[in-house]
């Protein structure tokens, strides 16, 4: 089957309901042309009502959502936060922003998240080796798979330490009844371009302590004092979510469920489609506990059984076809610029990393893009179609 796309086939790509510019027109009908309005207080309740928290700040990125959320836990030069080694950038330089120090944690095998056990060996550790204890956990919920919540909070609890959750892959996905973002101290999500539903650019911050989100809000807008003139009695941000932006995601909100219905689809679709081929596994719900979003379905090659075609040969080959793909994250661990913070690894990320790949998973793709996308893996590996 020929490629009937004729243009490239991309990992995950935005995908607009249609609904979006009835709010973006009502902004500009009334002028709202702004970090503030009705679209973005009105983006907030309707977070809040999905998610089932009791407070929320929209921001304009994720990023800029755990550097407010690090600020609001007092995280000052010298402090050392733990981080999820498995996962982007993003969920780590907000750490550095405030010169305190990254500590990386490797992943458990289930889900690719944080070790609950390797955690505990990590705060012990540091306790042993700085005199204090970590001043936060931030735990990222990786490709919208729930970490171990009850394993996470059991040792944060154990230590008194709050935690963030960094849920920016993980809107829609829910353990043991709660939404990812609602179970620690704060939670992030991102409306990137490629995320579940977008704002084009933008995030939240969420929070049962309503206090946090009204500070982060504050943080957010220049930290503007209640006065008739600029004042100003702390350092602020230009963090605040346009109005225009929330608009869109408004609009995304209303098809928030489809959207991770389909992406679930595009999941299942794949395994069955690879239920017959040892060589492809996926990353997997670890029992009912876990609902995934599965907002990019992920598989690990294995050589060995895949025709002595390895992770990164699958990928270039594709690229040749016209399919975006992509290796799974690189660990922070092994990045350059955090090659000086402490590490607490067990190999599970770096396996990860060399084996695992990303596929084409955007809920506008079609059936029929889908199925040249497996049939070009199949060939790829096998050097036959499905």
């Amino acid at each position: 089957m020929a490629n009937a796309v004729q243009e490239m086939i991309w990992l995950s790509s935005p995908h607009m309901s249609g609904r979006e510019m009835k709010y973006v027109q009502e902004a500009m009908e009334r002028n709202q042309v702004f970090p503030l309005g009705q679209n973005v207080t009105d983006f907030e309740d309707a977070i809040k009502s999905y998610c089932g928290s009791q407070a929320c700040s929209c921001l304009s990125s994720g990023t800029a959502a755990i550097h407010l959320a690090l600020m609001l836990l007092d995280v000052q030069q010298g402090d050392e936060v733990i981080c999820s080694s498995f996962t982007f950038v993003a969920s780590a330089n907000p750490i550095v922003y405030l010169k305190a120090r990254p500590v990386f944690v490797d992943s458990e095998p289930s889900t690719w998240n944080m070790d609950p056990l390797l955690l505990r060996d990590a705060i012990l550790d540091r306790i042993r080796k700085t005199g204090k204890k970590p001043k936060a956990i931030l735990l990222v919920h990786l490709y919208g798979m729930p970490a171990d919540m009850d394993g996470v909070l059991s040792v944060a609890a154990e230590f008194d330490i709050p935690v963030i959750e960094d849920a920016a892959e993980a809107l829609g996905s829910i353990y043991a009844g709660r939404h990812c973002g609602t179970m620690g101290d704060m939670g992030i999500y991102s409306f990137n371009g490629n995320k579940i539903i977008t704002t084009s650019g933008g995030g939240a911050l969420i929070s049962d302590t309503p206090e946090y989100c009204r500070k982060a809000t504050f943080l957010a807008t220049q930290a503007r004092d209640d006065a008739p003139h600029y004042q100003h009695s702390e350092i602020g941000y230009n963090y605040r979510m346009s109005n225009i932006c929330a608009g869109i995601g408004l609009g995304q909100m209303e098809v928030l469920e489809d959207r991770v219905a389909r992406r679930r689809e595009h999941n299942a679709w794949y395994r069955q489609a690879f239920s017959q081929m040892d060589g492809i596994a996926f990353l997997t719900e670890p029992s009912e506990k876990y609902f995934a979003n599965y907002w990019l379905t992920t598989v690990v090659i294995n050589p060995e059984l895949c025709g002595g075609v390895d992770r990164e040969q699958l990928r270039l080959r594709l690229l040749e076809k016209g399919i975006e793909t992509r290796p799974l994250w690189k660990p922070m661990h092994l990045q350059p610029v955090f090659a000086d913070c402490p590490a607490y690894s067990s190999g599970v990320s770096e396996a990860l990393f060399r084996d695992g790949l990303c596929l084409p998973s955007g809920s506008a793709m079609d059936d029929e893009t889908r199925e040249y996308v497996a049939q070009s893996i199949s060939e790829i590996l096998n050097g036959e179609a499905l």
